[in-house]
């Protein structure tokens, strides 16, 4: 049975691999992205594409559309789209904490917000967060607002597993340790992580189908080493 499937930040690193994971395995995919050129050159019959910017209110209208014309339900929301600051915490602003937010707390909980009008029992929310955001891990000096707001996310899919536990929608939650993104370039050059991207992506793209028969309300730590 082919699932209809919504993923953030598709446009590299993890959210590239898994619109290819599964679009390959006949599901059918709605790919938001900034940036929807590297998806569209992919040219998958069975995923939809547009340039969406969690930080634009309109676009939240955009996808609600899209799913009321094509689709009519949705059976998985991948939060996976994230920003990452790497910057000593004496220079990062109210600004700074605000792009960060914007990305990775206040768009999950948007687009979720959008999007669970039309899931059922059994659809499943996936929010990709980081071994950074769980409490009592390892704390790296620079990360002050995107391990913080990993934290959000954590207690905010804690928060909506509760809240909806009566329609059969699981909430969970993906601490990711490091894993080799463009993203994880950036922030830290030359770093290099134990994990690739579509090593994740695989492991993500199982846990969608079928975590949500296991765990609900929970986070999981997802890492083999200690970032």
């Amino acid at each position: 049975m082919s699932k209809n499937i919504i993923i953030t930040g598709t446009s590299r690193g993890i959210g590239f691999e898994l619109v290819q994971l599964f679009a390959k395995a006949g599901h059918n995919v709605l790919a938001l992205s900034r940036n929807e050129k590297p998806i569209q050159k992919l040219n998958l019959k069975n995923v939809t594409c547009f340039s969406f910017d969690l930080g634009d209110i309109e676009a939240y209208e955009k996808v609600g559309d899209f799913i009321k014309t094509n689709w009519k339900q949705v059976d998985i929301l991948i939060n996976n789209a994230g920003a990452l600051l790497n910057k000593p915490f004496a220079e990062t602003g109210m600004q700074d904490f605000e792009v960060v937010y914007n990305t990775n707390v206040f768009g999950v909980a948007e687009l979720t917000r959008i999007v669970l009008p039309f899931m059922k029992k059994n659809s499943h929310v996936v929010t990709i967060s980081s071994m950074g955001g769980v409490q009592g891990s390892m704390k790296f000096p620079g990360l002050a607002a995107y391990s913080s707001s990993k934290a959000a996310v954590i207690t905010l899919t804690e928060l909506l597993a509760e809240e909806y536990k009566d329609t059969g929608i699981s909430f969970n939650v993906l601490a990711l340790g490091a894993v080799q993104t463009e993203m994880l370039e950036e922030a830290f050059p030359g770093y290099q992580a134990p994990t690739t991207a579509l090593e994740m992506a695989h492991y993500i793209f199982d846990f969608s189908l079928n975590g949500n028969k296991y765990y609900n309300g929970k986070l999981l730590q997802v890492s083999n080493s200690t970032p």
